[in-house]
C-alpha cells in the first residue's frame, strides 16, 4: 500500500525560493576591515543568485552536472553561489584554500572543473596553478583583485559584477532529482589522494533541517550566527542552507579571521551564535583576556572539528559568559553526526559531564562501536570501539572522478554499507558519544591503551599551557610511549617535573609521558586539527629538542 502524499523533491532549489520568499528581509553582513560592513537581503541574495545562474549558464556554457569550483572566502558572493550553482543542476565544489597547492591541482583535475569563482584577495594562490588545470575553461574574480596576474592564463577571465550584471532575475530553475549531487567537497589527504564526497540536495535538505532542529543548533529568523568555520569546510557545517530555510542571519568574516579582527565584529554586529574549530576560540579568548570586548551577545558557540579542550570551556564559562557546545562530524557526514546538549532533568554538575562528550545521535545518524575482533560494543559508557555511522547525509561512497566508478575502500566502509569514521570512542546508554582518540593515534604502550586526547586535555587545564599535542612514539620496552609537546603562554615558568607532577595527579601513573618538547606552536592542518603527522616525523627526524625524563 502506498502513500496519499505528495512526492515533492528535497532540492536546494526549494531552500532558495523559501528564503526568498519567506525570510526575505534577513540578512547577510559581510565584514570588510575596517570600512562598513557590506549588507545584502536575502531576497538581494536570491535575485543575485539568479542572474549568476544567468551568467554561468547563458554566457559561460555551464550545464546540468557540470562542476563549478569556488576558491573564496565566507562572503555574501560565496553565498550566491552556494544557491545558484545546485539550483541550476550543477554542482557546487568548494576548494580548500589552505591546502597545499599540489593537492589544490589533484582536486581540480579530478573533479573536472570547468569554471572557478575566486575571490580576487586568493588570485596570488590560484594564478601559479591555472597552467596545470586542465578542465578549467573559465575563472570568474569576485571582488578587487591584480587581473595582470592572470594575464596569459589559458581560461577566461571575468570580473564577477561586470558577469552578472543586467542578467535577468528570473531563472526557469530545473525540476531536479533530490538524489542528484548539489555539492562537493573533498577530504584533506592527510594519507594518500584527497577523497571527494558528493552531497545530494536530499541529504542537504535533511541536513539543514537537522541543524534547526532544537536539539542541534537550534537557530531562528531571531538569531545572528556567525560562521568562522570556512565555507569550504564540508558547507560550513550547513549553516549557510540552514539560514535560508529558517531566515537567520549571517555575520561572514570574510577573510577576517584573526581574534582581533573577530572580536571586533562580534562587539559591533551582536551575533547570537557562531561556529568554529577550537584554535579559534583559544586565539579569541587570548585577545579578550588583554584587550576586553563586549561579547555578550554570543548565546552558543558551536565547536567542532576536534575535541575542545575543558579548560577552554570553563574559561568561556566562568570569563565570558558564553557557552560552548561541542559537536562531532566530518566531511562524510555532511559534517553534522552529534551535539553535545545535557538531557532534562540533571543536576548543574550532571550537566557539566554530558558537556564534555562529542554529543548525542540525532534521529537519522545510526551509530555502532566495532572492536578489533569486528565484535559490536555495547553502548554503556566504557566498551570502547571504532565508531561506525549510517543515515541518509552519511556518505556512502568517495567519488570515482569523471567517467569513474564510485569508490569504496574495505578501510572505510564496511562490507554492510557503514562508515568506518577511524575515531575510536564509547557511547553510553542513552545515546552520548565520548571519543577517546583517532584509531590511529591511539597510543599503545604494553599491551593498554594511553589516550593522547586525554592527556592533551589535561594538559591544556594547566595555567601554563597554550596548547599541548601527544604523539606515540617507539619505545623499546613498551612498545610506543607518549611524547607530549607543549606550547608555553608567554611567561610562563612551568618544567617537566612540575607538568609531569600535575598529570601524575589526574591520571594513572604509567600512562604519563617521560618525552617531553617545547614548540613555538603546534602544527595544525587546513582545517585548524593538530597535525600529529608533522610532530612523529619531527621527532623520526631528530627535529625535536626532546627531554627524557
Amino acid at each position: 500500500m502506498l502513500s496519499t502524499m505528495q512526492d515533492v523533491p528535497l532540492t536546494v532549489t526549494r531552500i532558495l525560493a523559501h528564503g526568498v520568499l519567506v525570510h526575505g528581509r534577513s540578512t547577510i553582513t559581510t565584514w570588510t576591515g575596517g570600512e562598513e560592513p557590506q549588507r545584502r537581503t536575502f531576497r538581494e541574495t536570491g535575485l543575485r543568485a539568479v542572474q549568476l545562474a544567468h551568467a554561468l549558464r547563458d554566457e559561460l556554457g555551464v550545464d546540468r552536472g557540470d562542476r563549478i569550483a569556488t576558491l573564496m572566502w565566507n562572503n555574501a558572493e560565496h553565498m550566491e553561489a552556494y544557491l545558484a550553482i545546485p539550483s541550476m543542476g550543477s554542482v557546487l565544489h568548494t576548494l580548500n584554500l589552505r591546502l597545499p597547492a599540489d593537492q589544490l591541482s589533484w582536486i581540480v583535475n579530478h573533479a573536472a572543473d570547468r569554471v572557478i569563482l575566486v575571490n580576487g584577495t586568493l588570485l596570488p594562490l590560484l594564478a601559479p596553478l591555472l597552467p596545470g588545470l586542465d578542465s578549467v575553461e573559465h575563472v570568474v574574480v569576485v571582488g578587487p583583485g591584480d587581473l595582470s596576474l592572470l594575464e596569459g592564463a589559458r581560461p577566461a577571465v571575468h570580473r564577477y559584477e561586470e558577469l552578472i550584471a543586467d542578467r535577468p532575475q528570473r531563472f526557469d530553475w530545473p525540476e531536479l532529482d533530490e538524489r542528484e549531487a548539489a555539492a562537493m567537497c573533498y577530504t584533506s589527504g592527510t594519507t594518500g589522494d584527497p577523497k571527494g564526497v558528493v552531497f545530494s540536495h536530499r541529504s542537504v535538505y535533511l541536513h539543514s533541517m537537522q541543524v534547526l532542529s532544537a536539539e542541534s543548533m537550534g537557530l531562528t529568523s531571531h538569531d545572528t550566527s556567525l560562521p568562522v568555520v570556512p565555507m569550504f569546510h564540508v558547507n560550513a557545517w550547513g549553516l549557510p542552507h540552514a539560514a535560508f530555510m529558517s531566515g537567520i542571519n549571517l555575520l561572514m568574516p570574510d577573510r577576517f579571521l584573526q581574534p582581533g579582527p573577530l572580536a571586533e565584529m562580534i562587539e559591533s554586529e551582536r551575533p547570537t551564535h557562531a561556529a568554529a574549530v577550537p584554535t579559534i576560540w583559544q586565539g579569541l579568548l587570548g585577545e579578550l583576556t588583554a584587550k576586553p570586548r563586549d561579547v555578550s551577545s554570543l548565546k552558543q558557540v558551536t565547536i567542532g572539528g576536534s575535541a575542545c579542550p575543558p579548560a577552554l570551556m570553563k574559561a568561556f564559562d566562568e570569563q565570558l559568559g558564553v557557552r560552548l557546545c561541542h559537536a562531532w562530524g566530518m566531511t562524510e557526514t555532511s559534517p553534522l553526526g552529534t551535539i553535545a546538549h545535557p538531557p532534562g532533568g540533571v543536576t548543574p554538575e550532571e550537566e557539566w559531564g554530558y558537556r564534555l562528550t562529542q554529543g548525542r545521535f540525532p534521529a537519522s545518524v545510526e551509530a555502532r562501536l566495532v572492536g578489533p575482533d569486528g565484535t559490536v560494543m555495547p553502548w554503556d559508557g566504557a566498551s570502547a570501539g571504532e565508531l561506525e555511522v549510517r543515515g541518509p547525509w552519511i556518505a556512502a561512497a568517495y567519488y570515482g572522478g569523471a567517467g569513474e566508478e564510485p569508490l569504496r575502500p574495505d578501510d572505510k566502509f564496511s562490507p554492510d554499507g557503514w562508515l568506518r569514521t577511524g575515531d575510536v570512542g564509547v557511547i553510553s546508554d542513552d545515546g552520548y558519544l565520548t571519543l577517546t582518540d583517532r584509531a590511529k593515534d591511539v597510543i599503545k604502550s604494553g599491551g593498554e591503551w594511553i589516550s593522547s586526547v586525554d592527556l592533551e586535555n589535561h594538559l591544556m587545564a594547566h595555567p601554563d599551557i597554550a596548547e599541548a599535542a601527544v604523539v606515540a612514539v617507539p619505545d623499546d620496552r613498551w612498545g610506543e610511549r607518549p611524547l607530549a609537546t607543549v606550547v608555553l603562554r608567554e611567561g610562563a615558568t612551568a618544567d617537566y617535573a612540575e607538568l609531569r607532577a600535575f598529570l601524575a595527579a589526574r591520571i594513572a601513573r604509567w600512562q604519563v609521558p617521560e618525552r617531553w618538547a617545547v614548540v613555538p606552536a603546534v602544527p595544525k592542518t587546513s582545517v585548524g586539527k593538530f597535525d600529529k603527522k608533522v610532530i612523529r616525523k619531527s621527532y623520526a627526524d631528530g627535529e625535536l629538542d626532546v627531554t627524557s625524563l
